[in-house]
């Protein structure tokens, strides 16, 4: 959640960070406003992106009419396709010399970033060498003195002012830790003629997660900085961002839908709506998607791709039906349902009997109908697909002398930690109906009970004396997520698989250095699992699409998975493993970790990776890859190419970098590393096949 310059001021302010004086005022509130405060005074735009100064947003004024005018002009900008809702008003400092000072979360090191600048300003991403300096800060250690005195030292200020600034660091870095921020930005912090520090301008965000298991922190969100939709959607839980096309989208899962994105806006059929329902989305959160994407003025059509994982297609389908209300639809909707419960949605749809809904089987069948039906698609943005060299050759595999198969099978006893739960009793059902060896269960207090005929154990400690447990799942909700895991590492597990999503990425960021340095390897969280088709399953995937074979996919969302290994399955082409590492920017086990289980495994002949924009995984692997020897081919897959930079689409891991390098840099890393950029998901079975034909 990003704060707008007012808010962060108020936290700043509230941990005793000098900020100016200010007033947030709003354009009904200008003609009767009155500064408390001298002229001149500095009239800001408070939105919640960068470039305010050059759109014209910040003005000092001298008086009374120079304020009201300012304020009546900044109050009618969009900057950056925001519009401002409230400027601030604050007395113009007199600045002797600004700096800069940031603490961030940092997901390539998985540590705090202080960054301080010589000089502040616009620009500060592309200043000079030598003014920005950045130090790590261990999350297990926190900022420590030296670190300060560095700072300080690069500054070159007075010595007189170190303590002062030493605790104006101290209580930033408190800030962060206390409200879980990912940043806290000062921008300039001015030096006064008096030889005094203010904050004179501010950005903070706050960690989602901890926002969704800290209701009081609620206080900071501002509806007014987003759209009706964006709002009905935040308040439904869903994940939903305004988009400049026409085609109204909406699909469950993260990773499904930004793949549905890139098909559609890469076919000349620009995206209006991103509206990820999620995978365990209830009645009532499917009537307020369904409500939101309906009554989107901006959306001329709508698509609906929904692949029944954990979630069902006849549930969405009902839930279409009640929102229709037996009158069709306003505007026509393609509904391309797949998985479970598919074919009992397709009834219900077909029930509906109304001429401009039109169900179809495949993506490809529904980028032809959405074509036929666009009603401007000369009006539809231009975006360019990033492609490689599509030639695939058959590739002998390499021969494995000593075959080490993966370590998790049918012999495997599985614990599932939450298995009294509404999801844990679910899933743990269908691990059964799979063939998973489900020994053991753990809920708190409620200890000499069983589940589904599996005994139900109040620690892990007392199941793991009970039993030979070689993995297990955790179903928990995301307040006591790390403590379950920490539980399981406690009682050297080998494998964890956390199928929780929305845990804060501090809290991630502490125990992941304890979870490495144990026995214990660490799938998620946030994700959906694993299979090795035909002998275990750990997580929430749809069994029926897997089929043995021998193929590993390893993948950043759940529904991708599920959609590329339906396509796989359909071509006859089978998995070895399918496993999730998890969409957040945290994780365990990342994709070389995985990796190093299926260097001597001799029933993988492939391997499949299934991106997402954010992040480094997919690179890292491919660098790994071509150092060392895996001797079989790599196909890579990215979702998400199409994604407006500096939104987090679904997954908190699933954000392209407003600075970073951006898509290309990491398509073409993975290309030059060896693998095989699939464009599509619906290339990637004649990819594979063509690749395997001499596997024999």
């Amino acid at each position: 959640m990003k704060l707008n310059e007012h808010q962060s001021k108020i936290l700043f302010s509230n941990a005793d960070i000098p900020v100016p004086q200010g007033d947030l005022v709003s354009l009904d509130q200008i003609d009767r406003y009155s500064p408390t405060f001298a002229f001149p005074l500095a009239v800001k735009a408070q939105v919640l992106t960068g470039g305010r100064g050059k759109a014209g947003g910040v003005r000092v004024v001298d008086n009374h009419e120079e304020l009201k005018n300012a304020a009546r002009v900044i109050l009618n900008l969009t900057i950056k396709g925001e519009k401002v809702p409230f400027i601030r008003v604050e007395p113009a400092a007199a600045v002797k010399r600004e700096i800069y000072v940031s603490l961030s979360l940092v997901r390539r090191t998985r540590k705090f970033a202080l960054t301080i600048g010589k000089e502040g300003g616009v620009d500060i991403e592309s200043s000079a060498g030598d003014n920005l300096m950045v130090m790590d800060i261990d999350p297990l250690f926190g900022l420590c003195d030296h670190q300060i005195r560095k700072a300080f030292f690069h500054l070159d200020l007075e010595k007189e002012m170190f303590r002062t600034f030493s605790g104006l660091i101290n209580k930033l870095f408190r800030i962060v830790i206390k409200n879980h921020l990912l940043l806290a930005e000062i921008n300039p912090l001015a030096v006064t003629d008096q030889g005094k520090f203010m904050a004179l301008d501010g950005k903070v965000e706050i960690d989602d997660n901890y926002v969704d298991i800290n209701p009081e922190l609620e206080k900071f969100y501002t509806p007014e900085h987003h759209g009706s939709e964006e709002n009905a959607a935040r308040k439904a839980g869903l994940s939903y961002h305004k988009l400049n096309g026409s085609v109204g989208l909406m699909v469950n899962g993260a990773g499904l839908a930004m793949a549905t994105m890139d098909l559609l806006n890469f076919s000349g059929l620009s995206v209006a709506n991103f509206l990820d329902l999620g995978g365990g989305a209830d009645q009532e959160r499917m009537d307020k998607a369904l409500e939101i994407i309906f009554n989107d003025h901006s959306a001329k059509i709508i698509f609906i791709n929904i692949f029944g994982g954990i979630l069902s297609c006849e549930k969405v389908a009902r839930a279409m039906a009640t929102a229709l209300k037996d009158k069709p639809p306003v505007k026509p909707i393609i509904v391309r349902f797949s998985g479970f419960k598919s074919i009992e949605a397709a009834k219900i749809i077909q029930s509906l009997n109304f001429d401009n809904i039109y169900p179809v089987q495949d993506l490809s069948r529904a980028v032809d109908t959405l074509k036929q039906l666009s009603p401007d698609p000369q009006s539809s943005q231009e975006f360019e697909q990033i492609e490689f060299s599509s030639t695939v050759e058959p590739v002998v595999p390499k021969i494995i002398k000593e075959h080490h198969p993966f370590p998790i099978d049918k012999n495997t006893g599985v614990l599932v930690q939450g298995i009294t739960g509404r999801e844990g009793q679910q899933h743990a059902k269908e691990m059964l109906d799979y063939g998973t060896r489900i020994v053991a269960g753990v809920t708190p207090f409620k200890g000499g009970t069983d589940v589904l005929g599996v005994p139900v154990y109040n620690t892990v400690d007392s199941a793991c004396r009970n039993h030979e447990i070689g993995a297990s799942i955790i179903f928990v909700p995301a307040r006591f997520a790390v403590d379950a895991i920490l539980e399981a590492v406690s009682c050297s597990i080998p494998w964890i698989v956390c199928i929780t999503e929305g845990i804060p990425q501090q809290e991630m960021i502490k125990i992941l250095p304890m979870i490495k340095s144990s026995g214990s390897r660490l799938i998620g969280p946030n994700t959906p699992g694993l299979i090795v088709p035909g002998q275990t399953k750990i997580g929430i995937m749809p069994g029926s699409i897997f089929m043995p074979g021998p193929v590993a996919v390893l993948s950043r969302s759940g529904t991708l998975t599920y959609e590329c290994v339906h396509r796989l399955s359909a071509s006859g082409i089978g998995q070895s493993l399918c496993a999730g590492i998890g969409g957040d920017p945290y994780i365990g086990q990342d994709f070389s970790d995985i990796c190093q289980f299926l260097y001597h495994d001799d029933s993988c002949r492939a391997l499949v990776i299934l991106g997402e924009i954010g992040g480094s995984s997919e690179e890292d692997l491919g660098k790994k890859l071509k150092e060392t020897d895996f001797g079989r081919p790599v196909f890579g897959f990215i979702a998400g190419q199409t994604a407006p930079p500096g939104k987090r689409l679904g997954h908190a891991g699933a954000i392209l970098d407003e600075h970073g390098e951006g898509i290309r840099t990491k398509l073409t890393a993975m290309h030059e590393s060896g693998m095989i950029i699939c464009p599509d998901l619906a290339r990637i079975p004649d990819f594979v096949q063509k690749a395997i034909k001499k596997s024999g």
